[in-house]
């Protein structure tokens, strides 16, 4: 049975190099044909005015909600207050008159995933923004994520600082969730909003590493493993793990942990840390007491109080995906669906009860 196995597992296993093998050979003859042309990605900026957006709406609602003769009466009004408008203007600009400049909101969406993905948007939308903002302005950044690789929730972290560095006032609302990294970005901010079941917190480390070395075992594999430097590795998922690994590894999420309290704390000095640095998450309602966020309200309804008295503008940088990327995206999916059918194909027949 067993040989039977190994014998059907190298027919299928010979089968899948081959297929990966040619799917990477033309990939990389595709990526040398483009050559320069996908030395750099570009992108698109777009920005759109909510103002309109929400003007737009209010007409749409009330174009069916009064009745016809009110409608026109009501277009008609606005045609003559728009002109009026438009007339002291005028007016203001020959006189020489400087109008008080409106304060504006740069609005930017940030969906957070293990590998913070978003974070070249991010960062783009940030410098779009900086080159036009002024001291009496603001960024609001809608933050759902929960968390995942430190270092890159780090530098999205970082990208957010780049606003306040600039006096540039910053909020940060939180429909959904901000636990873990996503914590980590909206504790930057000058203040927090919530919205009352959005989930907050979470400062802490988590780590999970699988280890097959049991079951290597069981069909006579032995794995080699070596390092140049005491902790180049310490837990590994094919070798055999040590105690002293295991310290070392849990070490090393104490530092992790330790960095991230300290920056929480830095950044929100009003926070009992030792209380809310245990991993936990909390409700909105329950953060607003706990002081993870200064007030409980809807992103939706924080923009519409903002657009009584501000130009509420929404950024987005798309980045531009050049033949490279989309080909190593390509050879990602096509690995992936064949070790899927690899698994589908073997591994019921291991029985990991034993």
């Amino acid at each position: 049975m067993i040989v039977e196995f190994f014998y059907e597992y190298g027919l299928f296993a010979a089968k899948f190099v081959t297929v990966v093998g040619l799917v990477i050979a033309g990939i990389g003859f595709l990526i040398s044909l483009s050559g320069a042309r996908n030395t750099k990605d570009s992108g698109t900026l777009s920005v759109e005015n909510i103002n309109d957006k929400l003007e737009d709406l209010k007409l749409d609602m009330e174009s069916e909600i009064l009745s016809k003769e009110e409608f026109k009466v009501l277009l008609k009004n606005r045609k003559k207050q728009d002109k009026l408008e438009a007339k002291q203007s005028k007016q203001r600009a020959k006189r020489g008159d400087t109008e008080p400049a409106k304060p504006r909101m740069f609005i930017i969406r940030f969906e957070g995933d293990m590998h913070a993905s978003e974070v070249e948007n991010l960062r783009e939308s940030i410098t779009a923004i900086l080159t036009v903002a002024q001291d009496n302005d603001e960024v609001l950044v809608l933050v759902e994520s929960a968390g995942g690789i430190v270092h890159n929730y780090g530098l999205a972290a970082s990208q957010l600082v780049r606003i306040k560095q600039h006096n540039i006032k910053l909020t940060i609302a939180v429909d959904l969730i901000a636990a873990s990294g996503g914590y980590m970005m909206a504790c930057v901010a000058d203040q927090i909003i919530a919205a009352p079941f959005a989930l907050l917190g979470s400062v802490g480390v988590l780590a999970e590493v699988p280890n097959f070395n049991r079951l290597l075992k069981r069909f006579d594999v032995d794995i080699e493993h070596h390092t140049a430097g005491e902790y180049k590795s310490t837990l590994t998922m094919l070798g055999k793990n040590t105690s002293k690994a295991r310290e070392k590894f849990q070490d090393e999420l104490e530092e992790i942990h330790v960095l991230f309290k300290k920056f929480v704390a830095e950044n929100r000095p009003q926070l009992d840390i030792a209380k809310i640095s245990t991993g936990e998450a909390w409700y909105g309602t329950q953060a607003l007491e706990l002081k993870l966020i200064d007030t409980i309200q809807t992103s939706d309804d924080y923009i519409i109080d903002k657009s009584a008295n501000s130009d509420i503008f929404e950024i987005s940088f798309e980045v531009t995906e050049g033949l490279k990327d989309k080909l190593v995206a390509l050879l990602y999916k096509s690995s992936s669906v064949a070790l899927e059918k690899l698994w589908y194909k073997f591994g019921h027949k291991f029985n990991f009860a034993k």
